[in-house]
């Protein structure tokens, strides 16, 4: 079982110690297509749950990246600059967008684990 948790928005979240790493879901990433551009937030930058984190653009359209939960952005994944296709090809390895240090550990009880994040997607198509 994965150790990841998922929003209804298709972030996906891993809590390390008090430091959460944020992505996008392998489901929004085959919707959006190849992802070409990534906008990260400034390092020390403050975000509330709920709140947009991050921008992805793909050939077919922009979208937000919302935070999971709330915290401090410690760090960003600047090999995105470089190669943004990484989203497309490791959604939940190198494809990272950023890191946060989480104020309420709590928050992560309203994500969902893998199977009804999975649930969800199915209900979805």
């Amino acid at each position: 079982m994965s150790d990841l948790k998922y929003s209804k928005d298709h972030e996906w979240v891993r809590l390390e110690g008090g430091t959460a790493t944020v992505g996008i879901s392998d489901y929004a990433q085959e919707q959006l297509g190849d992802v070409v551009y990534v906008e990260l937030p400034e390092t020390g930058r403050r975000v509330s749950r709920g709140e947009q984190a991050a921008v992805v653009e793909s050939v077919k359209a922009a979208s937000e990246i919302y935070a999971p939960v709330g915290g401090e952005v410690v760090e960003t994944n600047g090999a995105l600059d470089e190669n943004p296709s990484l989203v497309n090809s490791a959604p939940t390895g190198d494809g990272w967008f950023l890191k946060v240090r989480v104020d309420d550990a709590g928050e992560l009880a309203a994500l969902m684990d893998e199977a009804a994040y999975a649930d969800y997607v199915a209900g979805l198509e």
